[in-house]
């Protein structure tokens, strides 16, 4: 068994609904005053202490397990974001949806399912017009840009002058980059997989927030687990458009974060990927004058391999394998790089203004690298007869000839990862690989995590594509025939796929995408062992590049799997106690100043109820959300008011969808005194069949129904089904920190 090490630190918590906050809520937060009351006989519970524990210790017999086993786990005050809140997916079976589903007709649920996909059309259409949208307005920018400097570039070669071809390009993508910047830093933007979701979110909810529009449409999506749903759509629909690959969208929105699927729902989500593929292909179609021509699947097109250039032999297997440890070693560089300078970041450029500044500081910087390795480049390749570089340099070139140094650095990524696969042998020169490949990676490095919209697929294929290309030229060059190696561009594809796999440690969602992007699926087979590789060796020394800014920035993220030595831990161990606990029958006044307390977000209550002929504990009879509380003060659902028949009408679902998602704040709801002594009758709008478990259960078995639920609370109850304790989705999501998550989120705090 584990041998557990305390470390205690005690500490007040805002967290989930049912669990009081953290005291510190933010990285480099203040600690929030403490509000502490108790009520005997099941009246409301101020949730105490909780505890994080150290998975990670050497295995012990079973009696040094017994004599260390700790009675509280230690807990850590500063681990988990307030920012971030879950969704309620477990719908809430009280009275009035049970009311409202019972009437409706088999025609009415087969509406629906329409209707779902209806909203799932709609969102992938309207993402592929954004992604084809964000394509024109990048080829027209970038094609600008690069002429611009070309032509400047050219002028000033033979008389002189290139300084001021150095400062127009850094000027140009200084400008470009602040406007963007500007927004993420002020606002909201972000790529392809965010625009979908977000698209998602408005579009299944039939109305605008924002704008203050409602088009009274699709009101019945207007709660968490239909529009968690369509999200996932959006988000599939994202990474189709960006990769033209539908398949590998919706595997993507799997791999990456869906708590539990059904098959209808996977469709739908597959319905909405391949319209938003079919969406921008048809008007890129039309913008380049090919009505008709759907050639052009999604905003990065890496080229098709054609059958001859990607044919592999058995024996290049383990090279390729070879290729991927190598992909896991630099991704585990990268993410370590990354991580220190997130740290840096956290501390000291947290202010917008700050976060623009540096953002045109590092425009400025990669323009001058990129100016600089291309002026101090000889490697000169003649043109071909096609001239397939989009923006060719002399420079100090012969007529005829250009700077091949320049392919790579002066043009858009994309475009520099399809003549890495493509180009002929003998485009590129090891040394102008090889530097590349260094400048670059630590480019990439630091540009991820700047407050533009930009992500780490594209830098990281260009970076794994120019290694992998030099990789297989230096295999050319040490064999007696060069010729089994002929195409190097397949090496470049292995690269690629390498070193993304060693940054992300994605594998089955990125292998589909790859073959979908590149349209073979002859290297599927080496792309996956490439990718598993990638992730095997790049695990062993750190995460994968997302899971370390999840960590970083406090995220309550729920893992696939519980800690592998858990076993032993049990609900007991895991839960908040004491809880806050409503009455089935509350007083006004005292709803009221529950929800108020500032240190006590709670954001679900579980309901007691007491037996007024005994003296025995209130036992457990709902679960009832802030949400819905809000609503029913808002709309003054009192018993005294019922009586005395001064409510018109009766309090409907549409109330609280109307409200949704964006319930008001209890401050703005105005309660009088008189008001505050009336009762309020919960039962009609609690859930009385929440999920609940034994204090005796399992860890991993809880693990198991928030992942496959969906669950937020689950409360904990003992033999007499009496409320000892509540689990959320954050007080799991603690215990996958372990003793080295405490120690780096420790030290971003300092």
């Amino acid at each position: 068994m584990a041998n557990i090490t305390k470390k205690v630190s005690w500490s007040s918590r805002h967290d989930e609904p049912g669990a009081t906050g953290e005291g510190t809520p933010l990285l480099n937060g203040s600690e929030q005053p403490r509000y502490s009351r108790q009520l005997s006989g099941g009246g409301i519970f101020q949730i105490g202490r909780l505890s994080t524990v150290d998975l990670d210790e050497e295995v012990a017999s079973d009696q040094d397990h017994l004599r260390s086993r700790p009675k509280e786990i230690p807990h850590n005050e500063k681990l988990l974001s307030l920012k971030f809140e879950s969704l309620d997916y477990d719908n809430s079976e009280n009275q009035l949806f049970l009311e409202e589903e019972r009437r409706m007709s088999y025609i009415g649920f087969r509406c629906l399912e329409i209707s779902r996909w209806v909203v799932c059309g709609l969102i992938g259409f309207l993402t592929g017009l954004i992604a084809c949208f964000i394509d024109i307005v990048v080829e027209q920018l970038a094609g600008m840009k690069y002429q611009v400097v070309k032509q400047n570039i050219e002028k000033f070669t033979e008389v002189g002058g290139l300084s001021i071809s150095l400062i127009l390009w850094a000027v140009l993508n200084s400008a470009f980059v602040m406007v963007g910047s500007i927004i993420v830093a002020c606002f909201e933007e972000g790529p392809m997989i965010h625009s979908g979701a977000v698209v998602a979110a408005g579009v299944s909810q039939g109305r605008s927030t924002s704008l203050k529009r409602d088009f009274k449409i699709f009101e019945y999506f207007r709660r968490d687990t239909e529009k968690r749903d369509f999200v996932s759509a959006g988000a599939a629909a994202g990474v189709s458009a960006a990769f033209g690959a539908p398949v590998g969208g919706v595997l993507f929105s799997l791999e990456e974060g869906a708590s539990f699927w059904n098959q209808m729902l996977t469709w739908r989500i597959f319905f909405a990927s391949m319209i938003s593929t079919f969406t921008l292909n048809f008007f890129l179609s039309i913008y380049n004058d090919k009505p008709g021509d759907l050639s052009s699947p999604g905003l990065i097109n890496f080229g098709r391999f054609e059958s001859d250039s990607v044919e592999y032999n058995l024996y290049e297997i383990p090279l390729f394998i070879a290729m991927g440890a190598i992909g896991g070693l630099l991704g585990a560089l990268f993410n370590v790089l990354n991580y220190w300078l997130t740290i840096f970041r956290i501390r000291y450029i947290h202010r917008p203004c700050l976060q623009v500044m540096e953002a045109m500081l590092v425009a400025a910087v990669t323009a001058t690298v990129s100016f600089a390795m291309i002026y101090f480049s000889n490697d000169c390749q003649p043109l071909g007869p096609d001239h397939s570089e989009e923006y060719p340099l002399q420079l100090f070139c012969a007529d005829g000839e250009y700077n091949s140094m320049a392919t790579a650095f002066f043009n858009t990524p994309e475009r520099s990862v399809r003549s890495l696969f493509h180009n002929q042998p003998g485009t590129y020169n090891p040394l102008t690989l090889g530097m590349f490949t260094l400048t670059y990676f630590f480019l990439a490095c630091w540009t991820y995590g700047l407050a533009v919209s930009a992500g780490v697929f594209i830098p990281s294929l260009l970076i794994g594509a120019a290694w992998g290309r030099l990789f297989g030229i230096l295999l050319a060059s040490i064999t007696s025939s060069g010729s089994i190696w002929a195409d190097p561009g397949k090496y470049a594809l292995i690269g690629a796929a390498a070193q993304l796999g060693g940054i992300v440690r994605m594998t089955l969602s990125l292998t589909v995408i790859m073959v979908e992007a590149t349209g073979n699926v002859t290297y599927g087979l080496p792309i996956m062992l490439v990718l598993m590789t990638a992730k095997i060796v790049g695990d062993y020394f750190v995460e994968g590049l997302y899971d370390i800014h999840i960590k970083l920035q406090s995220v309550p993220f729920l893992h696939w799997e519980p800690p592998a030595t858990s076993h032993w831990l049990t609900a007991r161990e895991v839960m908040s106690s004491p809880v806050t606990c409503f009455n089935r029958i509350e007083k006004v006044g005292t709803i009221v100043d529950v929800l108020s307390y500032t240190s006590t977000n709670h954001n679900g209550f579980p309901v007691v109820m007491h037996h007024a002929a005994s003296d025995e504990p209130a036992k457990l009879c709902g679960l009832i959300l802030r949400s819905q509380l809000i609503v029913l003060l808002k709309h003054k659902v009192f018993v005294e008011l019922a009586r005395s028949r001064l409510t018109q009408r009766k309090l409907q679902l549409k109330d609280f969808r109307d409200a949704y998602p964006r319930f008001p704040p209890i401050q703005s709801i105005h309660v009088s005194q008189d008001e505050r002594e009336c009762m309020m009758d919960l039962t009609e709008f609690m859930n009385p069949t929440p999920y609940t478990v034994p204090q005796e259960t399992s860890l991993p078995r809880v693990f198991k129904l928030f992942r496959a639920l969906g669950l937020r609370h689950l409360v904990v109850v003992d033999d007499a089904n009496r409320v000892v304790g509540l689990v959320t989705r954050k007080d799991l999501a603690r215990y996958h920190l372990g003793k080295h998550g405490l120690e780096e989120l420790q030290l971003a705090q300092t």
